[in-house]
């Protein structure tokens, strides 16, 4: 449907999208759906060598390299839209955010009314609904201070702008956490006589809280210490990040090209199961910490530590393994000159998440002193050229005959190694 309506252009009095209008038809999600879609439509009709001008489709390097520019030109209005897209979303996150507030506030009402027929309204349901009203209100007021920065998201985003996995577990155990101290200062307040206060206050001792304190302390300092990790490879060249237009749900069960990962997806898994046991626990015990049993305790916490390993394990440097001179049928073989194109074999030269357009536009490949801009070669449904194994590059006239170094700089700006290739007159 995108691509039909590309086809037949804007419609009589819109603009391009340059505004934050929310979910209106001329706001930025419709200017970034539209940029999209005749993005597509360009790529598609040169993949089938359809809009070449008559002074480039003569010759076949110079229509690769009139199409490359194009698309690259396109690409870059979808990446600029999706920005913006990206921004008018992280602005509108506090307003969702405050009625999911709302609705969880009210879901919490209805289910203490429905369980307090027969037993009848006690204090324990006062303060579950009084600390509920207290956390919900501080997430409220939290995301609209920071709604420029995607409101109550906002600490749980990471550098390249995703949600941190990490971050969203250790936040869930501390929302979790304050939540069931706020019960029990609720319940300490409404108590009347000194022995029910003398319960409550021992409900608190670190022996019956022991496996949810500690659980909270292994998720919060596994969050610090990713953060540390991920920035550390980054800046050794061992990790390459490229920053996405804006955090989706999805991210916190892939990586960043989108895959399932299972280092996510049973962190997330466990530690969920683990804390609908807890908040099961707090229902049936409101006076004292949730006493989360020694057993399920280690288990998030070897969840935790294969999350940690996932971490390390992931990435690493791209490489060269090999360069050759590109042979197209009916060629002979020879020794790679100036103006032949030649095939670059290797690993890791198209970074997680950066399978867009103008993402590939801005890989380089560096041979001798020249820098080469990798062209873009579209197929249908994708391109050609470049790959994460294989690209293609032209040797232009200015690199001088002899012995010269090639290297590959990716869109992340990671340096691959030098392979040293012999060019001649």
């Amino acid at each position: 449907m995108a691509v039909q309506e590309a086809r037949q252009g804007p419609e009589p009095g819109a603009h391009d999208g340059g505004c934050a209008c929310g979910d209106c038809p001329h706001g930025a999600r419709e200017g970034h759906r539209r940029a999209v879609a005749a993005f597509l439509v360009k790529r598609d009709e040169y993949a089938a060598g359809q809009g070449l001008p008559a002074a480039v489709a003569h010759s076949a390097s110079a229509s690769r390299q009139w199409v490359s520019e194009e698309l690259t030109q396109s690409a870059e209005l979808v990446a600029e839209r999706g920005r913006a897209e990206g921004e008018s979303w992280l602005s509108r996150v506090w307003q969702r955010t405050a009625c999911t507030v709302a609705a969880a506030v009210v879901v919490l009402l209805l289910v203490q009314s429905l369980t307090a027929i027969g037993p009848g309204w006690t204090a324990a349901r006062t303060a579950g609904l009084l600390a509920a009203l207290l956390v919900g209100g501080a997430l409220t007021a939290a995301s609209w201070l920071h709604r420029a920065r995607g409101g109550a998201l906002a600490p749980v985003i990471g550098e390249d702008n995703r949600l941190s996995t990490s971050r969203v577990v250790a936040a869930a155990w501390v929302l979790f956490v304050a939540y069931a101290v706020l019960v029990l200062v609720g319940r300490l307040a409404a108590a009347s006589g000194p022995a029910e206060r003398d319960a409550l206050i021992s409900g608190l001792d670190l022996a019956r809280g022991a496996g949810a304190v500690t659980v909270l302390a292994v998720v919060c300092a596994i969050a610090v210490l990713v953060r540390r990790v991920v920035g550390l490879r980054v800046l050794g060249q061992r990790l390459q990040k490229v920053r996405a237009h804006r955090p989706r749900a999805a991210d916190l069960l892939t990586d960043d090209a989108g895959r399932g990962t299972f280092a996510d997806i049973q962190y997330v898994v466990i530690s969920a199961v683990a804390l609908a046991f807890a908040a099961v626990r707090l229902a049936r015990r409101p006076d004292q910490l949730p006493d989360l049993p020694w057993g399920l305790a280690v288990v998030v916490l070897v969840s935790a530590a294969t999350y940690l390993a996932g971490k390390y394990a992931e990435g690493g440097r791209p490489v060269i393994l090999s360069v050759v001179r590109s042979r197209e049928a009916g060629d002979l073989d020879g020794p790679i000159r100036t103006g032949d194109d030649i095939e670059i074999r290797g690993a890791g030269f198209v970074p997680p998440g950066a399978q867009t357009a103008d993402r590939l536009s801005r890989m380089v490949v560096r041979i001798g002193a020249v820098h080469v801009h990798v062209p873009l070669v579209p197929v249908a449904g994708g391109f050609s050229n470049p790959t994460d194994a294989v690209l293609t590059v032209p040797v232009p006239a200015e690199v001088e005959p002899g012995r010269v170094e090639v290297q590959v700089i990716t869109a992340a700006g990671v340096e691959t190694n030098r392979y040293a290739i012999d060019v001649t007159d």
